[in-house]
């Protein structure tokens, strides 16, 4: 019988006053935009943009445009191994919740959106680079993603996340600059028009490997497709509202993260490659720092690789041989 391995959960709220706690990996995004001077500006800013996001998607029964604002709260799960009480972090991921002024109503908004992990941190980091370091030609390592993608799945499926959340997660990311995304006729009256390719990236295909589809979409009004990624039926199993707030969220960060993309002045044409190249775009009056952030990946993985990976190895080896859904 595989050993189960225990989640436990914490909750911060994500709004104006955030500050990350000792334990947040330091280079989410929450985090980056809740450091430095710009701190309270940055979130206020962040957060405004989510909610005029929100109404202009939520259009209907909204004249003023002010009828919607979202609740930000960053889910951060914890892995205790060896069932004494000593955890380590594994995912970070958030939980959006809509509240409705016109009916003085909150509702249940989407769990997943951003998604955060150390052992990722790890695998792309560490794992990939040193494999790849005397390598003619890019390869993946042997079972990659493997042990990150069955810790997910043991998390979704598990009582933790059954007695906190009532749906499966959906995390919705940049596309890669790496591929060519074609449009197609398909129209969704929220997520937009559906864009396809023929050759998943190495993001998609890890995250297949933690039991998650993709499907990429352009909502209206955006100027290039978000990709999700989702257990079950992504248009079927969420409401309108609940898809607007995934959205209005992680549109907001891509447009801070990659404004080269997100916040660009063209619009994705037909068939598209997106491009951190790309000169035509406009910047966010919020304060972010990217190369900050992809040094302290490494920095996080060399830790995890220390703290986790290592002192765990056969344990870790063992569950993942034997697990199964």
């Amino acid at each position: 019988m595989t050993k189960e391995f225990t989640f436990t959960i914490k909750s911060i709220r994500f709004d104006e006053n955030y500050r990350p706690s000792d334990n947040t990996r330091i280079t989410t995004n929450f985090a980056n935009l809740a450091r430095g001077e710009s701190r309270e500006e940055n979130l206020r800013n962040t957060l405004n943009m989510m909610n005029n996001r929100f109404n202009t998607l939520a259009d209907w029964d909204n004249p003023q445009g002010d009828r919607y604002t979202l609740e930000l709260d960053i889910i951060s799960v914890d892995i205790d191994i060896e069932g004494n009480g000593k955890t380590f972090p594994t995912i970070e991921i958030l939980q959006t919740n809509i509240i409705d002024h016109k009916n003085n109503q909150r509702i249940e908004g989407i769990i997943g959106n951003n998604f955060s992990s150390y052992v990722r941190d790890y695998d792309f980091s560490v794992l990939l680079l040193e494999h790849n370091k005397d390598q003619p030609k890019f390869s993946v390592p042997e079972n990659y993603g493997d042990l990150h993608g069955k810790i997910f799945k043991a998390f979704v499926n598990s009582q933790t996340y059954t007695n906190n959340f009532s749906k499966s997660p959906v995390i919705c990311l940049s596309v890669s600059t790496t591929k060519t995304y074609h449009k197609t006729a398909n129209v969704h009256p929220v997520l937009g028009v559906e864009y396809k390719q023929d050759d998943f990236s190495l993001t998609d295909q890890y995250f297949a490997k933690m039991g998650l589809k993709v499907r990429y979409f352009m909502p209206k009004g955006s100027v290039a497709p978000l990709a999700f990624y989702f257990r079950g039926d992504l248009l079927s199993d969420y409401s309108n509202l609940e898809l607007i707030g995934t959205i209005s969220a992680m549109e907001t960060f891509q447009r801070i993260y990659r404004p080269e993309i997100y916040n660009a002045n063209n619009i994705a044409s037909s068939v598209y490659q997106p491009s951190l190249k790309n000169s035509d775009y406009s910047l966010t009056q919020i304060v972010y720092d990217r190369e900050e952030r992809s040094q302290l990946a490494v920095k996080q993985g060399k830790f995890t690789e220390e703290q986790f990976i290592k002192p765990y190895k056969n344990v870790l080896e063992q569950w993942a041989t034997n697990y199964t859904l």
